[in-house]
């Protein structure tokens, strides 16, 4: 799931190649690419290209420097074209032009990432949207972009997406909602209580959400980093896909990440309680690792 890189350019840079390659166009999307036909809800990748048709009618083709053609069935709804485009299509483009795409949520707070990673369901846009209420932003949701072209640092391009949470979660977190997703997805877009960061950013920290009784973090050491690493999430598939690393390629990348870049699990409960429990504690863990890395100088 991780890559280098090859030209070397900013953070700020590299956000403008992908406001440039997300551009979207109408025109007519091809069928297939290479000798394969896309089939419906399935992308294709081939030649630096990507091409994703859906079962609704939509079709979504990428070109490095020509931007994303759209294609759009009669009555097309915009919601749905937001969702495709802001998910597989993004993370696609990001993939080809060299970026991770990591199937986390995160908040900023002195200068940093935290980010909050797990299996679809586990509540990491919860918990993002939660610690606005000990005043840290929102940096991204569902999906964190990772810049590696520097080797002293990780950097995560803010987020793409708007925040999106269910009644539910709203309640809990105290985010306003301002739309519905759309249909069938039990969502609302929301609008973060302590607002959103919009720059790049060194990723400081990415810890590993799971279920228990009692709330407890867990610093994670040595080899336990490098074995999280794996993941079953689209983005990496289509990562893997782009970037087509060998086997010894995908471990130096992946050693790299695990030595740079602390990791921790947070076990949490869940009950209205639990998730009070839990956002104190994560809250209390950022701000401890600022404090801790301020007096070291960093």
């Amino acid at each position: 799931m991780l890559a280098a890189m090859t030209e070397p350019r900013s953070p700020r840079q590299t956000m403008e190649l992908i406001a440039r390659e997300t551009r979207l166009r109408d025109a007519p999307v091809p069928l297939g690419l290479g000798e394969r036909t896309a089939a419906p809800d399935r992308w294709l990748l081939h030649g630096g290209e990507f091409l994703l048709r859906t079962a609704s009618g939509f079709g979504f083709h990428y070109q490095p420097g020509a931007g994303i053609a759209v294609e759009r069935p009669d009555g097309a709804d915009p919601a749905e074209e937001a969702l495709w485009i802001k998910g597989s299509v993004y993370a696609a483009v990001a993939s080809i032009n060299g970026l991770v795409p990591l199937h986390a949520s995160a908040v900023a707070h002195a200068g940093h990432v935290f980010a909050f990673t797990g299996p679809a369901g586990m509540g990491k846009s919860t918990l993002a949207a939660g610690l606005a209420r000990h005043g840290l932003p929102l940096f991204c949701d569902d999906t964190l972009l990772l810049d590696l072209a520097d080797p002293a640092r990780i950097v995560g391009l803010p987020g793409h997406k708007r925040l999106k949470l269910t009644a539910e979660a709203l309640a809990l977190t105290g985010a306003i909602a301002e739309a519905e997703v759309g249909a069938d997805t039990a969502k609302f877009y929301a609008r973060p209580a302590a607002g959103e960061c919009t720059e790049p950013l060194a990723l400081a920290l990415l810890v590993f959400l799971e279920d228990g009784e009692e709330p407890r973090w867990e610093d994670l050491r040595g080899a336990a980093r490098f074995a999280r690493l794996e993941d079953d999430h689209y983005t990496q598939a289509l990562y893997l896909a782009a970037q087509r690393p060998d086997r010894a390629e995908l471990f130096a990348l992946r050693a790299r990440i695990a030595g740079q870049l602390p990791m921790a699990r947070l076990v949490r409960p869940r009950s209205a309680e639990g998730f009070a429990a839990s956002l104190d504690l994560a809250a209390e863990r950022i701000r401890g690792w600022s404090i801790e890395q301020q007096g070291a100088g960093v």
